[in-house]
């Protein structure tokens, strides 16, 4: 099997404009009917009409939106594809809907609750992506934060009756969201507050009207979070168990839905073992050339952020750091590795409003005018940024990663429908790309310096350690010996997780939060990249069998336009 990359074949020319057809109709609907009902949604996609709005969390409102799953299920049964496309939206739809059921079946939806990804936090999100240019645009913010107290009572309403059926997030969940809401709810720290405070629309500060609208939607979001946090610490805790670990059954059903893939969670705990095991093997090699034979690998790191070479200072140095970085894998790759379209071909760096230490991506609206920008969230008082550590988080976050797969997904409007483009998201199909682009990346010789590619190396090995710890704890799976023995618990993998992430405890302590309460979600990141490395070997064995070489480009090419669907549905479209 041979692989065409740099110097391979012109870029494809484009195919003539995709016709509709009663499958697009279907998809297309559906959406229009979602984001109406869940104006979080409407807002993160960039689809105009409901950024005033919020959607109703109650057992009422997630009952809805299953009834349109169901609805949309339905409709699809009732027509036959047309042609390929339609195969994949057929497949890829039944899929995610077919979860989405299964997971209100199960009052996964009313449960919801924990530290990174429930509605504690999407509520406060939504207004980072929201436009604070005009006075309209602040009118619409103003009427958005009324809503916030009736979306957060109707949330109540969900935890209760969850609650009810003996369905509580675990403890620690608990406890971590009523530190949240209370950070929210308190008058003069509250990002309610802040965020209000800084309004100047069309330059100038909101005065009359306006003014007070903003005071009042910010109290009352503000007291709508100090509900949650009473009704978190008297209704929720006492019920709350102390175990974390969610169970095998629990756990098999959200590992598909992160992954769209069924796999094997014994053998792949085994292989996140053995593939931890490999990248320490890798980052030692790293340690030697660095700085001589035997270097332990955390002293090589912390000779690295002690580089002054390899160091920015200030938040602006790191935006530009950032935007130069991700300007230039554009104009390396494009017409070379990726046929990179115009539109897709702008990414916009940013620092985030907010303080957590993530960096994190969001996509452009349906019409590009707004772009793909990447976020950094930077502590409050952190100044210095080492270099090593995120040139492959650049790649990761923007080209050829999360941006051009997401930008490209949207950008093909002649050929995929509303959903596929915009709504269809996977974990392990997005993140498990964003580490194939970093191994990529290095492959291609854009990590050769030692220092990135040991940063490239520590950011694959916290990736393989979440697969352990994650499957491990939430399986009861037996600990080796030399992380103590017995049965995985939150103890054991606090010391796991120090040992395998060269972070400051605070972000890890974060991090551990997360695994325990969003199961199946961290280890999609690598899970998803094993996938898509075995999707291109079998699509190079189906190429070989069909008497043609292997087309790396044209594969990516191919991938891409797929969309964002289950790892089952893409290593299926891509093989036959």
């Amino acid at each position: 099997m041979t692989e065409s990359t740099a110097g391979g074949p012109a870029a494809p020319t484009e195919a003539p404009a995709r016709r509709a057809t009663p499958t697009d109709a279907i998809a297309d609907a559906y959406v229009h009917r979602l984001v109406a009902l869940d104006p979080l949604t409407a807002t993160s996609l960039g689809l105009p009409g409901h950024d005033h709005a919020m959607p109703d969390l109650s057992p009422a409102g997630i009952a809805e939106r299953t009834m349109l799953d169901r609805a949309t299920l339905a409709e699809l049964a009732a027509v036959e594809p047309v042609d390929e496309v339609d195969r994949v939206t057929h497949a890829a739809m039944r899929e995610r809907l077919g979860l989405q059921v299964e997971l209100a079946e199960d009052g996964e939806l009313e449960r919801d609750l924990n530290v990174i990804a429930s509605p504690v936090q999407s509520v406060r999100e939504v207004f980072d992506l929201m436009p604070t240019a005009t006075a309209q645009d602040w009118e619409t913010i103003a009427a958005r934060l009324s809503a916030v107290p009736a979306a957060l009572e109707g949330y109540q309403e969900s935890l209760r009756a969850a609650l009810a059926a003996g369905n509580v997030a675990a403890l620690r969940q608990v406890e971590a969201c009523l530190r949240q809401s209370d950070e929210l709810a308190d008058a003069d720290s509250s990002f309610f507050t802040t965020f209000v405070a800084s309004a100047q629309p069309d330059g100038e500060a909101p005065t009359g009207a306006l003014a007070a609208a903003l005071e009042k939607g910010a109290a009352d979001a503000r007291q709508a979070y100090a509900d949650l946090a009473r009704m978190l610490g008297e209704e929720i805790a006492p019920d709350a168990p102390r175990e974390d670990a969610v169970g095998r059954e629990r756990y098999a059903l959200w590992s598909r839905y992160f992954l769209g893939a069924v796999v094997d969670l014994d053998e792949t705990y085994e292989w996140g073992l053995e593939e931890l095991a490999r990248i320490v093997a890798e980052q030692q090699e790293v340690a030697d050339r660095l700085y001589g034979p035997g270097t332990d690998i955390t002293e090589a790191m912390a000779r690295l952020d002690k580089d002054p070479v390899r160091m920015l200072h200030g938040t602006e140095a790191l935006r530009a750091w950032m935007q130069a970085t991700s300007d230039e894998a554009v104009a390396a790759l494009g017409g070379t590795q990726f046929d990179i379209p115009e539109p897709v071909q702008r990414l916009e760096c940013l620092i985030a409003p907010t303080h957590t230490g993530g960096i994190y991506y969001t996509g452009p609206s349906a019409d590009f005018s707004r772009p793909g920008r990447m976020w950094w969230s930077v502590p409050e008082g952190v100044t210095d940024f080492a270099t090593w550590r995120e040139k492959t988080t650049v790649y990761h976050e923007g080209v050829p990663g999360h941006h051009l797969q997401i930008g490209q997904t949207v950008y093909r409007a002649e050929l995929l429908n509303l959903w596929r483009r915009m709504a269809s998201w996977v974990s392990g199909h997005g993140e498990g790309w964003a580490l194939y682009a970093e191994r990529l990346m290095a492959d291609l010789g854009f990590l050769d310096d030692p220092g990135d590619r040991m940063g490239m190396l520590d950011g694959q090995r916290l990736r393989a350690a979440r697969v352990v710890l994650d499957i491990g704890v939430h399986l009861g799976k037996p600990a080796p010996a030399e992380w103590g023995g017995g049965t995985w618990d939150a103890a054991k993998a606090w010391e796991f997780l120090k040992a395998n992430a060269n972070m400051a405890e605070e972000f890890l302590a974060f991090e551990l939060d997360r695994y325990l309460g969003w199961p199946g979600q961290a280890p999609s990141y690598k899970i998803g990249q094993r996938l898509w490395e075995e999707t291109r070997v079998a699509a190079g064995r189906a190429a070989q069998e069909r008497g043609e070489d292997f087309d790396l480009r044209a594969f990516h090419r191919r991938a891409l336009d797929i969309g964002s669907v289950g790892l089952d549905v893409l290593r299926d479209a891509l093989t036959h």
